[in-house]
């Protein structure tokens, strides 16, 4: 008898321990008006030049560039590099983005090398590159898009 309540606590004891880590794992939700900032802001932007290592409207914008400085717009500072955000902001699943998210991509075997931000229906901007010379909206449904994407995070789970 003292062996099954002990069983039964340790297994009480890892199903709450399991759902506490799985709680915290989980970032929180954006609020609306936070998602429908960020996303109004960065299509405000859209048509600005794209300027590798630039990170402003007056001299353009590379991925990151773009990205950050949008996010800077909302008081969130994010770090330089595609990467780097990659590797400091909480992963997501896949099916649980929402705008504002950001979608990084793997270029030419570099991963987390590109970084856009999520605006919906499919749809997110960036500053994809020199070639297409210009802030724009992509679709992720785009075959390209979809044999080099890599993940999502959500930085305004750090609001």
């Amino acid at each position: 008898m003292t062996n099954h309540i002990i069983g039964h606590h340790v297994s009480c004891t890892l199903l709450v321990l399991l759902l506490v880590a799985g709680c915290a794992s989980a970032p929180p939700l954006p609020s609306r008006s936070a998602q429908t900032a960020v996303v109004n802001y960065a299509l405000s932007l859209d048509g600005a030049p794209y300027r590798y290592g630039k990170a402003s409207p007056e001299e353009g914008f590379d991925c990151s560039g773009f990205v950050r400085y949008v996010y800077q717009h909302q008081g969130i500072v994010l770090p330089r590099t595609a990467r780097a955000m990659a590797e400091a902001l909480p992963q997501i699943p896949s099916d649980t983005i929402l705008a504002g998210d950001l979608l990084f991509f793997d270029i030419g075997g570099h991963p987390y090398s590109h970084v856009g931000i999520y605006v919906d229906q499919g749809k997110f901007i960036h500053a994809p590159s020199r070639h297409a010379g210009k802030v724009m909206v992509s679709r992720l449904t785009d075959h390209y898009w979809q044999r080099c994407y890599s993940g999502v995070r959500r930085p305004l789970a750090l609001r």
